[in-house]
């Protein structure tokens, strides 16, 4: 164990690693469709295909490259994994940035999700550094990193993009180098020589959590209910600024505003409400309240036929921030203590499953509705896609997934027991 001093400063470098990387990914949304327009002289309907390819290639490199730059990190220990992250992130941007044709706008955002797969070494590095007294507080960076970045992403875009749609992504470049020198004089190495491994290809498995997962009973309708949820939920990354530029005419700096709102209100939601409600209403009342809200969220943006609904949108549903959390709680409460890291990775690669099918959908249901030859022209189908899926959610949850019982939670407890004693 590093000293507290050091390990202080190592945990504020990778919160901020991470808060970059997130911002990196948000700061392209609203400049995207001006960005691709312009390279390749598409329309906003076509355009939103190239987007699509763009954010698919983002998450499936982060897919497959978390475990192989988790084992890495294993192997050679945190600080040189996450410096190349950090260098390599800074060098995809300046790409994307001078890119002057669409492949080489692509090769850049692969380069952004193999330096973006750094997720994994950012959690092994807090792991290093933490004890049972501050575990979960450490890791609840994470999840600030992530609300920070999503809100200050978009919105730094939109501002950025005002300049030119090239801007964001030379800001990005510099911001990301300049923590690159930063962690080069004080990241802190926290594994050492003899808690290395050696590299194995057969444990690098972005799938195998999940296949683990069905030796829980109850988990399985948990995880389907998640998957639909991210399934549905997935499609504003992927096409709102697309709607937005198509449905209301607005510009970068418009769409990046909505953007961040949508990220405002519902970090206000998990920082006020969430604690309140929670012990009032239970977890399981709690994420069906999140899940309704979420679906229904939808259907309103489906239907906002002016810019102005979108705010009202946001603040009405913005209770679908609720879902979340409960949901994962409820899920912990399936499994033994032994279990739980397994258990979040299990998680974390549906939601990158569903990263890399969303891209390519919801921008293909778009194009196909705002085309010339489309059937009924309607901006808004893929947000109904996405409601479906997002009942289709709640429908599940209500009727299968099953309220945790205190004598359940008490039994994993003393299964967990048993398995250490017995090793």
């Amino acid at each position: 164990m590093i000293d507290p001093k050091t390990a202080k400063r190592g945990l504020a470098l990778v919160f901020t690693t991470l808060l970059l990387d997130i911002i990196g990914f948000g700061i392209i949304m609203p400049v995207l469709p001006a960005y691709l327009e312009e390279l390749s002289g598409l329309s906003v309907s076509e355009a939103a295909i190239e987007g699509g390819w763009l954010f698919f290639v983002y998450a499936a490199m982060q897919f497959f490259f978390a475990p192989i730059i988790g084992g890495l990190s294993d192997r050679f220990g945190r600080r040189p994994v996450l410096l190349a992250s950090v260098l390599t992130f800074s060098i995809d941007n300046l790409i994307c940035a001078i890119a002057w044709s669409y492949p080489m706008l692509f090769i850049g955002r692969v380069l952004a999700g193999i330096s973006g797969a750094s997720y994994s070494t950012t959690s092994a590095f807090i792991a290093d550094i933490s004890n049972d007294e501050n575990r979960a507080k450490n890791f609840g960076l994470l999840g600030i990193a992530f609300g920070v970045g999503f809100v200050i992403g978009p919105v730094l875009g939109g501002v950025l993009g005002t300049f030119g749609p090239r801007v964001p992504f030379y800001f990005a470049a510099a911001l990301a180098f300049v923590n690159f020198l930063i962690a080069m004089v004080f990241l802190p190495e926290t594994l050492d020589e003899k808690h290395r491994r050696p590299f194995e290809w057969k444990r690098a498995n972005p799938v195998g959590t999940l296949m683990q997962m069905r030796n829980y009973p109850g988990i399985g309708w948990i995880g389907l209910v998640f998957f639909l949820m991210t399934l549905g939920h997935m499609m504003y990354p992927a096409v709102w600024a697309f709607v937005s530029n198509y449905r209301y005419g607005w510009n970068q700096q418009q769409i990046g505003f909505s953007l961040g709102a949508f990220g405002l209100c519902g970090a206000i939601i998990m920082a006020t409400v969430l604690p309140r409600i929670i012990p009032k209403l239970g977890e399981w009342r709690t994420a069906a309240i999140g899940l309704t809200f979420t679906a229904l969220s939808a259907f309103g943006y489906a239907f906002s036929t002016q810019g102005w609904m979108i705010y009202a949108v946001i603040v009405a549903g913005c209770l679908e921030a609720l879902a979340d959390p409960p949901l994962r709680s409820l899920a912990a409460a399936k499994v033994p203590p032994s279990a739980q890291g397994e258990l979040q990775g299990a998680m974390t690669s549906i939601f990158s499953i569903t990263s890399i099918i969303t891209p390519l959908l919801y921008t293909a249901i778009f194009s196909w509705f705002t085309s010339p030859t489309a059937p009924v022209v309607f901006g808004g189908a893929p947000y109904v896609l996405g409601a479906i899926f997002l009942t289709l959610a709640v429908i599940v949850f209500v009727t299968k997934v099953a309220r945790p019982t205190p004598k359940e939670v008490e039994r994993m407890h003393a299964q967990d027991a048993a398995v250490t004693d017995a090793a």
